[in-house]
């Protein structure tokens, strides 16, 4: 006998809460009958799913692997649900992952063209780091995410636009008075970049490499705003990309940012989607969407026969 997704559901939600008894009423059933079902699923599979005790309940580490892919099955289900009764792209519900780098400076524009033609799609936006956003389109926590092509090699891969890279520095640094920066700028210079999890982490490793500065091991950031700050104490140079730059940062009074001038000072970023999803046309429109927004905000357009 196979687990049922009532099963399914129960013993994601025990995971979620920690108690039997919470997850019961959560559930509307009452909690022997919960125990009863769990304990059924175990001694049908063999493995032990929960260690229960005083002070509540602990999934093992089969059980672990039971929630990640009970998760993944009842989420399908929904999917398969809400793709059958809706007549809206992406059975009326996109989950949307999105590098937080992009999404705060590309996404509200985005999501009033997306209203305003698909009013029934709800759109579901969560900004994460490039590990976590590869990791989510893989297990299928994700519809689609916007991130660099380079770190999901087994995604299908629709390129939106090239982004440029700038630079900030504090008022008082040398650079300060340059209209921008060039390779030979940023010798000897100390680099601050977002944490190994970010492709732009990479990319500013490499630029390092091909000018002569030196990353900042002291310090690596969480967030734009966080290298911006510490660029502005004269803790180092900033590499921070366009659109980040354009909008936010050339309006802090307490740095000064340029354009950065030199050989792979850019970074690609694409719309993916698991190659295994079905559908029409939908991504392509989405990805066509998301093009003209990015031209709008000045970002190298591509060819959209790819």
């Amino acid at each position: 006998m196979r687990p049922t997704l009532r099963q399914l559901e129960y013993i994601v939600t025990v995971h979620q809460l920690g108690n039997f008894g919470l997850a019961a009423e959560v559930l509307n059933v009452s909690q022997p009958s919960l125990s009863t079902q769990i304990a059924t699923v175990e001694t049908e599979l063999g493995v032990r799913l929960f260690h229960r005790n005083r002070s509540g309940v602990k999934t093992t580490a089969k059980g672990l692997e039971f929630v990640e892919r009970a998760r993944r099955i009842l989420s399908e289900v929904t999917n398969l649900r809400g793709a059958m009764t809706s007549s809206a792209p992406f059975g009326g519900r996109l989950r949307l992952g999105v590098l937080p780098s992009i999404g705060p400076y590309l996404l509200p524009q985005a999501m009033q063209v997306l209203h305003r033609d698909q009013p029934d799609l709800r759109v579901i936006v969560r900004e994460e780091n490039t590990l976590s956003l590869d990791e989510g389109i893989r297990y299928g926590r994700f519809d689609a995410i916007i991130s660099t092509p380079e770190d999901h090699p087994n995604t299908r891969q629709m390129p939106l636009f090239t982004e440029p890279l700038w630079i900030a520095v504090s008022r008082d640094h040398p650079l300060a008075g340059r209209k921008s920066a060039t390779a030979e700028d940023l010798s000897g210079q100390r680099l601050l970049t977002l944490d190994t999890g970010h492709r732009l982490a990479r990319i500013v490793y490499g630029l390092a490499a091909a000018s002569g500065g030196i990353v900042s091991d002291d310090y690596e950031g969480t967030s734009l705003d966080s290298i911006l700050l510490m660029a502005a104490t004269g803790a180092g140079v900033a590499v921070i990309p366009d659109l980040f730059a354009r909008i936010q940062a050339v309006h802090r009074r307490e740095v000064v940012t340029m354009p950065l001038k030199m050989a792979d000072a850019t970074r690609v970023i694409s719309l993916m989607f698991d190659p295994d999803q079905t559908g029409n046309d939908d991504p392509q429109e989405l990805a066509g969407k998301l093009r003209i927004i990015a031209h709008s905000l000045g970002m190298k357009r591509y060819n959209t026969d790819d």
